[in-house]
C-alpha cells in the first residue's frame, strides 16, 4: 500500500512513466530472453549468426545512448520517449514478420536504437518532473522495472507455447499502447534554445572528471546487477539440480523490492549523504556473493533429496536478497546524483554518457565473471566467480567513498520535513 500511496503523490506524467517502465520491461523480457533460441532452434541459424544479431542489438543500444541523451536535451524528452517506443514497436514487429537475416538485423538495430533513445530520455524527464523528490521517483521506477522483469519472462514462456511470433507481436502491441499513452498523457515542455553544438555538449560532460570517475566506479553496480541473470540463476540451478530454481531467485527479489524499496529510500534520505548510502549499497551488493560462495561446488541433490536441495538453495536466495537490498539502497541515489553533476540543460546528455561509460565498463566486468565461471569450473574453484563479484562490490564502494572524501560528488543539504 505504501508504494501505491507514494505513486499517487506524484503528478500524472510521472505515474505514466512508472507504468511505462513496467510495460517496457514486460515487453522486453517476454521476447529478448527467447530470441537466441528462436534464431538457433527455429530458424536454424549458426551460433555465429545468432551472436551477430544479438551483438548488433546490444551495440545499437549501448553505443547510441549518448545520442538519445543529446536528443532529449535538444528536442525535448517527451518526443524522444515517444519516438523510442514507436521504434521498438516496429523493431519487435519485424522479429515476428521476418525470417531473413537482413530483416532480423534491421529489427535488432531498431530495437536497440529505441532503447538508446527512450532510456536516457525517460530518466531525464523523470528527474525534471520529480523536483526535490528524485530519490523517491527513481525508487518507484526501480520497483516497476523489477516487477516487469519478473512478469515478462512468465508471459513469454506462456506465449511460446503458441510460437515465437505470438511473443513478438504481443511485445510490439505493448509498445504500441505505450506510445499512444505517452502521446496523449505526457505534457510537452518548452525546450530552451541550445547555445552550443552537440559536440560541445559532449566535450563539456566528458571534461567533468568527477562525473567520469563516478561513472567508472559504478562498474561494480552494473556488473553485479547483471549477475541476477547469469551467476545467481546458475548457482540456484547447480545447487538444486532444478531448472525452475532460477525463477525463485527473481520472485524473492521482486517481493522484497515491492515491500522494502520505498521504506529504504525514505528512511535513508533523511539520514545522511547520498554518496554514503551509494557506497553502503555497493558494499552490500558485494557481500551478497559471500553466502553462495561459501557453498559453491556443492549440490543439494547429492543424497539429500528435496530437503537437501532446498537447504542448498538457501545461501543462494540469501545472496540474491542481499543483492536486491543493496540495489535498493544505492540505485535511487545514483540516479538522483547524475543530473546534479552539471547544467540542467544537459541532464539527458549526462544520463546518456553515464550509460555508455558504465555499459562498456560493465561489459568488461561481465567478461571477467564469465571467464571466472569457466576457469573455476575447469579448475575445481567454483568459488572464483563469486569472489570476483565480491571484489567488484568492495572496489566500487571504495571508489565512491574516495570520491566523497575528495568532495568530488554533488552535495545538498538533507531536507527537513515541515
Amino acid at each position: 500500500m505504501k508504494t501505491w500511496s507514494e505513486m499517487r503523490a506524484f503528478p500524472l506524467a510521472i505515474r505514466l512513466l512508472l507504468v511505462n517502465q513496467l510495460g517496457v520491461n514486460i515487453g522486453f523480457y517476454l521476447l529478448i530472453p527467447y530470441l537466441a533460441t528462436h534464431l538457433g532452434a527455429d530458424l536454424g541459424m549458426s551460433a555465429a549468426v545468432v551472436g551477430i544479431v544479438l551483438g548488433v542489438r546490444n551495440l545499437s543500444q549501448q553505443g547510441l545512448f549518448i545520442l538519445g541523451g543529446s536528443a532529449a536535451d535538444r528536442l525535448g524528452a517527451r518526443g524522444v520517449i515517444i519516438a523510442g517506443c514507436a521504434l521498438r514497436t516496429v523493431g519487435f514487429a519485424l522479429f515476428a514478420l521476418g525470417d531473413g537475416l537482413p530483416v532480423l538485423l534491421a529489427a535488432s538495430i531498431l530495437s536497440g536504437l529505441a532503447g538508446a533513445l527512450f532510456n536516457p530520455a525517460v530518466r531525464a524527464y523523470l528527474a525534471a518532473e520529480a523536483g526535490d523528490r528524485k530519490a523517491e521517483a527513481f525508487a518507484l521506477f526501480n520497483i516497476f522495472a523489477t516487477t516487469g522483469a519478473l512478469v515478462g519472462p512468465l508471459i513469454g514462456s506462456a506465449l511460446l507455447l503458441v510460437d515465437f511470433r505470438a511473443s513478438a507481436l504481443t511485445a510490439a502491441a505493448i509498445f504500441a499502447l505505450l506510445t499512444a499513452a505517452q502521446a496523449v498523457v505526457l505534457p510537452a515542455r518548452e525546450v530552451p534554445a541550445s547555445k552550443g553544438s552537440v559536440l560541445g555538449d559532449w566535450r563539456e560532460v566528458l571534461a567533468n572528471r568527477a562525473f567520469l570517475a563516478f561513472s567508472l566506479a559504478m562498474v561494480g553496480m552494473f556488473t553485479m546487477e547483471n549477475q541476477l541473470y547469469l551467476l545467481l540463476p546458475d548457482g540456484a540451478r547447480r545447487a538444486t539440480g532444478w531448472e525452475g530454481a532460477a525463477g525463485i531467485v527473481f520472485l524473492v527479489g521482486t517481493l522484497a523490492n515491492l515491500t522494502l524499496q520505498m521504506r529504504i529510500t525514505r528512511s535513508l534520505k533523511e539520514r545522511g549523504s547520498r554518496a554514503r548510502w551509494v557506497a553502503v549499497g555497493l558494499a552490500l551488493m558485494g557481500v551478497a556473493f559471500v553466502p553462495p560462495m561459501a557453498v559453491a561446488g556443492t549440490s543439494g541433490t547429492d543424497g539429500g533429496g528435496v530437503g537437501g536441495a532446498a537447504l542448498a538453495l538457501v545461501p543462494v536466495l540469501a545472496g540474491a536478497l542481499l543483492l536486491y537490498v543493496g540495489v535498493m539502497i544505492a540505485q535511487p541515489f545514483v540516479m538522483e546524483l547524475i543530473p546534479e553533476f552539471g547544467r540542467a540543460e544537459l541532464t539527458g546528455t549526462y544520463f546518456g554518457i553515464f550509460y555508455v561509460v558504465s555499459g562498456i565498463a560493465a561489459a568488461v566486468g561481465n567478461t571477467v565473471v564469465g571467464w571466472a565461471m569457466d576457469a573455476g569450473g575447469h579448475g575445481g574453484a567454483a568459488w572464483l566467480p563469486w569472489a570476483c563479484c565480491l571484489a567488484f562490490g568492495l572496489l566500487s564502494a571504495a571508489g565512491v567513498g574516495w570520491l566523497h572524501r575528495l568532495r568530488a560528488l554533488p552535495v545538498r543539504a538533507v531536507a527537513v520535513a515541515a
